[in-house]
């Protein structure tokens, strides 16, 4: 995939992370499905709809089988996996192969849809049509997205070295306009600050999944980066947290 919006137009690919974005995604705080859960995400008798969804995080974290829940991604690779692991734990969960604009899904069959750190990568203008034919009457549309802190030191470090070796990469600069933006009117916007704790593996992990390194990087420079990674994140303590901070921005259909 290409978007000139994205990375100067620069190709990337998140089916290269599927495995990757399994094992080290899975980073979203408690208070986020709590708050998703207070806005009637996957309540028992309702049907949910999971956009972008990847390798299904906000499914399993969210898995209720008195709901209907459906993840949606334009990348089979992710689908894959969020069916592996929806098979081996037994959720009935479906998962779709679609893009976010042109899902296929029934009309007005929705009362909560969902997408995560995924938006920037959609048709606006497709997307606000799209949502309306899906959602029920009342039902409600949010968007998610986590964003490390830029004054963390650790994110700061690791941010720097990709920029270095991928500058065309746009995606270590903080959140932009889209969590703010007016594609509903009555648009509520609310964001929280969450301590997210790692290990060296596991933050190396979180930062083989971001679109700058794996998806994007030939492999002569993944290699690069990787090696120089792990060489920096030697002198960092084995076990640590970075700061994020959370936007949860939501309109519900009248």
């Amino acid at each position: 995939m290409h978007l000139n919006t994205i990375d100067h137009g620069n190709a990337f690919d998140f089916g290269r992370t599927s495995a990757e974005y399994a094992r080290y995604r899975d980073i979203y705080p408690a208070e986020l499905y709590d708050r998703l859960r207070g806005l009637c995400v996957a309540a028992d008798g309702t049907s949910w709809l999971d956009l972008g969804t990847g390798t299904g995080v906000l499914p399993k974290n969210l898995y209720n089988p008195h709901a209907e829940i459906i993840g949606a991604d334009i990348s089979a690779e992710q689908i894959a996996f969020a069916r592996k692991e929806a098979e081996e734990n037994g959720w009935n969960i479906r998962y779709v192969v679609a893009p976010a604009e042109n899902t296929g899904l029934p009309d007005h069959s929705f009362d909560a849809i969902t997408a995560a750190q995924c938006f920037w990568y959609f048709d606006r203008e497709k997307m606000k049509k799209e949502i309306t034919r899906l959602l029920k009457p009342g039902g409600v549309f949010i968007k998610i997205v986590m964003d490390w802190e830029l004054t963390d030191p650790i994110a700061a470090s690791s941010i720097a070295l990709v920029q270095e070796l991928n500058p065309e990469w746009t995606g270590g600069k903080g959140v932009g306009n889209d969590i703010f933006d007016d594609l509903f009117t009555g648009r509520v916007t609310e964001t929280f600050s969450a301590d997210i704790p790692f290990t060296r593996e596991s933050w190396h992990g979180r930062l083989c999944a971001c679109r700058g390194t794996l998806a994007s990087m030939d492999a002569a420079t993944f290699a690069e980066w990787e090696r120089r990674h792990l060489r920096m994140l030697s002198r960092s303590p084995e076990s640590f947290t970075v700061r994020h901070k959370i936007y949860i921005s939501y309109f519900r259909l009248p």
